[in-house]
């Protein structure tokens, strides 16, 4: 398996505090493979400013705030074979408010967004109680494999 990782940045977005591009892409094979993904992919990642954080949560989700990470699964044709795995917007204010807040190491924070949004664009959710604690175990399984601590457990 290949992953191709495209990464933006918004304009003016400081660089202070972003992981490097291979960063985000060792967190999102480790997603892929945990969840047995074993053809290439291609996967774009931008990382935010609040605002445009806000803008595409009220667009694309009706909800009027900036949120940690959204995810957009890649929608093909019917019959295309693509490596398009979709997108991933990651905000990079809440994620640094989050960890603060959280007691998170930020890079810690970024891996566990990175790996949650990457599992949503290969169809895992959290919408009932069953689907989270699936996702859930995932991540903690992926996360413990590079090295980082339960993002769920009580700082």
């Amino acid at each position: 398996m290949t992953l191709t990782l495209h990464l933006s940045r918004s304009a003016g977005l400081p660089r202070k505090g972003i992981p490097l591009q291979a960063s985000f892409a060792w967190w999102a094979e480790a997603a892929l493979r945990a969840a047995n993904r074993r053809r290439d992919s291609e996967l774009s990642i931008r990382i935010v400013d609040a605002h445009e954080g806000r803008e595409l949560n009220r667009d694309y989700r009706r909800r009027d705030y900036a949120t940690n990470v959204l995810s957009f699964p890649a929608e093909l044709p019917a019959g295309m074979k693509l490596p398009l795995l979709g997108d991933l917007v990651i905000c990079a204010p809440v994620v640094t408010r989050e960890a603060a807040e959280q007691g998170k190491r930020l890079r810690d924070h970024y891996a566990h967004m990175t790996v949650h949004g990457t599992l949503h664009l290969l169809g895992y959710d959290h919408e009932n109680d069953s689907d989270a604690e699936r996702m859930e175990a995932l991540e903690r399984r992926v996360l413990a494999g590079i090295g980082i601590a339960d993002p769920y457990r009580s700082a």
